[in-house]
C-alpha cells in the first residue's frame, strides 16, 4: 500500500500506465469507503477507462484547472478540508505556471515550473501529514541535454518533488 499523509511520485515515459495505476489506487480507496479527487491538469481523463478500472465517477471529485497555480491551490483546499483520502495530480508536466500561459510564445520561462512546485510542496507537506491524505503526483521523464555519462533521463518540475516524495515509483 501507499503511506497515508505522504507525497507519492509516479513517473515514467508517456503511455506507461501512470494514470492507470492512479485510477486503480482511487478505485481501491473508494471500495474501502474513502473519498478521492483527481486533479486533471492534462485534461485527458478518460471516464470510460476510469469506470472500467473500477472508479465510481459519481463519487470522484474531478477538477480540470487552467494553470499550475490553480491546480495546486485546489489541491491545498482539498487537503485542508480533511475529508479526502487520496488526491491524484495528473501530471506535474502539465502544471503550467500562469505567467507562461499569459506570456508570449518565445518568452523565457526557465525554472518557473520548478519554483512553483518548490513553493507549493513546502506549503503542502505539513498539511498533508496532518490530514493523512495520500497525494500522488504523476510525472513524465525527459531527456537531459548533453549528458555523456550517467542517466540522461530526468523528471519535470525541478528537484523539489524528488526531495518531498516519500515514495517514488518508476
Amino acid at each position: 500500500g501507499l503511506p497515508k499523509g505522504r507525497i507519492v511520485e509516479i513517473y515514467g515515459p508517456e503511455a506507461s500506465g501512470k494514470t492507470t495505476l492512479c485510477l486503480s489506487v482511487i478505485a481501491e480507496a473508494q471500495k474501502r469507503g474513502g473519498v478521492a479527487a483527481f486533479i486533471d491538469a492534462e485534461h485527458a481523463l478518460d471516464p470510460l477507462w476510469a469506470q472500467t478500472i473500477g472508479v465510481k465517477l459519481e463519487d470522484l471529485i474531478i477538477s480540470q484547472p487552467d494553470t499550475g497555480e490553480q491546480a495546486l491551490e485546489i489541491t491545498e483546499q482539498l487537503i485542508r478540508s480533511g475529508g479526502i483520502d487520496v488526491i491524484v495530480v495528473d501530471s506535474v508536466a502539465a502544471l503550467v505556471p500562469r505567467a507562461e500561459i499569459e506570456g508570449e510564445m518565445g518568452d523565457s520561462v526557465m525554472g518557473m515550473q520548478a519554483r512553483l512546485m518548490s513553493q507549493a510542496l513546502r506549503k503542502l507537506t505539513a498539511v498533508i501529514s496532518k490530514s493523512k491524505t495520500i497525494v500522488i503526483f504523476t510525472n513524465q521523464l525527459r531527456q537531459k541535454i548533453g549528458v555523456m555519462f550517467g542517466n540522461p533521463e530526468t523528471t519535470t518540475g525541478g528537484m523539489a518533488l524528488k526531495f518531498y516524495a516519500s515514495v517514488r515509483l518508476d
